[in-house]
C-alpha cells in the first residue's frame, strides 16, 4: 500500500501525474464525433432541408416515371387510333375526352373484354394524349439534362483556363463573353434554332442522328454555342481566388503544369460550385427547350415535347382546355421542383453559407 504523502514546495516530479489514460478516462476527457467529409455533411444539411428533399423525390418520380411507363403502355405515342390501311379512318377516336372510348373499342367492352382508357383522351389525330404527355415530359427532361452536362464541361474548362493564365488569354476569353453577353439571348437563340434546322438535316441524313431529329441536335449547339458563358465566368471567378493558395503555389515550385494544377487541385475545390450551377441550368434548358418547341422550332413531329403539346393545344383550346393545361402544369412542376432542388444544393453545399 502506498502511504506517501504529498510533499509540499518540493521539486521532484510526481509521477502517477504521467500514468496513461484508461478507456473510461478518455471517453470522459474526449468527446468525438463519428468522421465525415464534406459531401456527406452536404448530404445531411440537403436532407433537413424538407422543401429542397421534396422537391428531389418529386423529380425523381416524373424521371422514372418517364422511363418506365412507356414500357407497359398499350399505346405509343404516334399510333393512330382508329387508322388501319386498307380501311376507311374511324373518326370516333378523334377528340376523345378522358376515359372516353371509341365505337370499336366500345363494342370490344360490350362483347365483355377489357380495354385500356384512355387517361387524357385524345388529340385531334386520335393519339393517346397521356402517353404523349409522357413522352413529350421524357423529351424535355432529356433535353435539360444534356444540354446542362455540354453547358458543364464547355464553361469549366473554358472558365479554368482564364481564370489560371490570366493575362492576355483571360481578357480575349472575357471579352468574347462579353459580346456574347451583349447579343439578345432569345433572338439569337431563334435564328440560330432556324439556320441549324435547315443546315443539319442534309448533313445527319442516312445516319444514326436522323433518329433524334435536326431541331434537337440544332437545340444543343444553341446551348453549346451561348449558354456556357455564365457557367464560365461563375469558374473564372472560383479560379482567381484559388490559384494564389499556398497548395497551388507548391504545386508550382514542385514543376507542376498547369493542366494538373487545374485538374487535381483548382475544379475539385470548386467542385460544390459547378454542381450547383449545374443543377439550377437545368431548369433554364428545359424552359428553352419548351419555348423553342411552342415556337415549332423544337423537336421533330411526330415526337412531342411538353411546348410542341401546349402549341397544338392552342387550335381547340376553347373546346379542350385541358390539353393546354396538362403540360403547362409539367413544365411547371418540372421547372419549380428543379429551381427549389437547386436552391438546396446552393444552402447544403456553399460552404461560405456554412461557415
Amino acid at each position: 500500500m502506498n502511504n506517501k504523502k504529498k510533499k509540499l514546495f518540493t521539486l521532484h516530479t510526481d509521477l502517477d501525474a504521467f500514468m496513461p489514460a484508461s478507456d473510461k478516462d478518455k471517453e470522459y476527457m474526449v468527446q468525438m464525433r463519428p468522421s465525415s467529409t464534406f459531401f456527406k455533411d452536404g448530404v445531411k444539411r440537403l436532407y433537413k432541408n424538407k422543401i429542397a428533399f421534396i422537391s428531389f423525390i418529386v423529380i425523381c418520380l416524373i424521371t422514372i416515371s418517364s422511363i418506365i411507363i412507356p414500357m407497359f403502355w398499350p399505346y405509343s405515342y404516334d399510333t393512330q387510333l382508329g387508322v388501319t390501311p386498307g380501311k376507311p379512318v374511324d373518326n370516333s377516336y378523334l377528340n376523345l375526352q378522358p376515359f372516353e372510348y371509341g365505337k370499336t373499342e366500345q363494342k370490344k367492352m360490350d362483347a365483355g373484354e377489357s380495354v385500356f382508357p384512355h387517361l387524357f383522351g385524345t388529340d385531334a389525330s386520335g393519339r393517346d394524349y397521356f402517353i404523349r404527355v409522357v413522352y413529350g415530359t421524357r423529351v424535355s427532361l432529356a433535353v435539360g439534362f444534356f444540354a446542362s452536362i455540354i453547358v458543364l464541361l464547355i464553361g469549366t474548362v473554358i472558365g479554368s483556363i482564364s481564370g489560371y493564365c490570366g493575362g492576355k488569354v483571360d481578357l480575349i476569353i472575357m471579352r468574347i463573353v462579353d459580346i456574347i453577353y451583349s447579343l439578345p439571348d432569345m433572338l439569337m437563340v431563334i435564328l440560330l434554332a432556324t439556320v441549324l434546322k435547315k443546315t443539319l438535316a442534309p448533313v445527319i441524313e442516312n445516319t444514326f442522328l436522323e433518329s433524334i431529329g435536326s431541331n434537337i441536335i440544332s437545340l444543343f449547339v444553341v446551348f453549346a454555342l451561348l449558354y456556357w458563358v455564365s457557367m464560365a465566368r461563375l469558374i473564372r471567378g472560383q479560379i482567381l481566388s484559388l490559384r494564389e493558395q499556398e497548395y497551388v503555389l507548391s504545386a508550382r515550385a514542385t514543376g507542376a503544369k498547369g493542366g494538373w494544377i487545374i485538374r487535381k487541385h483548382l475544379i475539385p475545390n470548386c467542385i460544390s460550385v459547378v454542381i450547383i450551377s449545374a443543377a439550377l441550368q437545368i431548369p433554364s434548358a428545359i424552359f428553352t427547350e419548351s419555348y423553342l418547341s411552342f415556337l415549332g422550332l423544337g423537336v421533330n413531329a411526330p415526337m412531342p415535347s411538353l411546348g410542341s403539346l401546349a402549341s397544338d393545344a392552342l387550335n381547340g383550346f376553347e373546346s379542350y382546355p385541358y390539353r393546354l393545361i396538362i403540360p403547362a402544369v409539367a413544365i411547371s412542376l418540372i421547372v419549380l421542383s428543379l429551381n427549389l432542388f437547386g436552391d438546396g444544393l446552393r444552402d447544403a453545399f456553399d460552404p461560405k453559407l456554412n461557415a
